[in-house]
């Protein structure tokens, strides 16, 4: 078996790659409280944001971030820039449809298991299709009682996650929240690094082409930082919950006051004195 290095750089990689995925859970929490209070194609929208928050910059950019610590000695690794890319595209498609699940549902514990089991099985297929992308000399065998145990920690992440996003109100408790789903994401990728074995073999004649992990860097960093100071800029700019909620309240006052008026006007023009409520 192969010596591997999860942590080459110390813990600058998981590090970082927690910070990450708390952002990326804090941005999605904010949209989905934001969506709690809209409808139709404003709920949509809100929710696939939070889908992107949180597939992409919560997960994916964290294994990622971790992945650039994972080295062989003596030998390079490189990626094959298509399926690792799909492997981001299932981070958010499985976020967004454990999302839309509970978003959309009747508030049931089964919508919430449901939707917790798409998310918690999609982030663990987007975790090892990201591993079966590397592209080295070696070959890749899994601990089957470690791989089973990483796929129990994402679908309970992945349930929490959501019940977090239908209850949690308020920046305090979503920080507290997303500190909380950090964890999650992180424990659950270093459990399936845990579980992988490498064993010399039979791939080195497969062996080359693909991106170095420094190849993804600069383009992964750029797209991260748009992306995070729009999402920052949209949720800045964008009503609070609380906002929304007084303002439908007031709409409602107001048109009660309106249906009031236009009731009482035949006996405004009956009788003298305004208007009797």
């Amino acid at each position: 078996m192969v010596t591997v290095h999860n942590f080459t750089y110390g813990v600058f990689n998981p590090a970082l790659g927690y910070l990450m995925s708390c952002l990326g859970a804090f941005l999605g929490l904010r949209c989905v409280t934001r969506a709690r209070v809209h409808e139709g194609r404003a709920k949509a929208l809100w929710l696939s944001l939070a889908a992107v928050s949180i597939g992409a910059c919560g997960i994916w950019v964290m294994h990622f971030i971790a992945m650039l610590g994972f080295t062989i000695p003596g030998q390079s690794i490189t990626y094959n820039v298509p399926v690792t890319i799909v492997s981001m595209l299932i981070a958010i498609a499985v976020v967004g449809a454990g999302l839309f699940i509970v978003g959309y549902g009747d508030g049931s514990l089964a919508r919430l298991a449901l939707g917790g089991l798409v998310v918690g099985i999609g982030v663990a297929s987007m975790h090892y299709l990201g591993m079966a992308a590397m592209i080295m000399p070696d070959t890749m065998s899994y601990n089957p009682v470690l791989l089973a145990l990483s796929v129990v920690i994402a679908v309970v992440a992945g349930t929490v996650a959501l019940w977090i996003g239908t209850w949690v109100r308020g920046i305090g408790a979503t920080v507290g929240a997303s500190l909380v789903m950090g964890v999650a994401v992180s424990g659950m990728h270093y459990t399936g690094m845990a579980a992988m074995r490498v064993h010399h073999g039979a791939m080195a004649a497969m062996h080359g082409g693909g991106a170095s992990p420094v190849a993804f860097l600069f383009p992964l960093l750029l797209g991260i930082s748009v992306l995070t100071l729009i999402m920052t800029l949209t949720i800045t700019m964008s009503p609070s919950e609380e906002e929304v909620r007084e303002d439908i309240a007031m709409r409602e006052r107001m048109e009660l006051l309106q249906q009031r008026a236009a009731s009482g006007e035949p006996r405004l023009r009956q009788r003298s004195g305004g208007i009797h409520w």
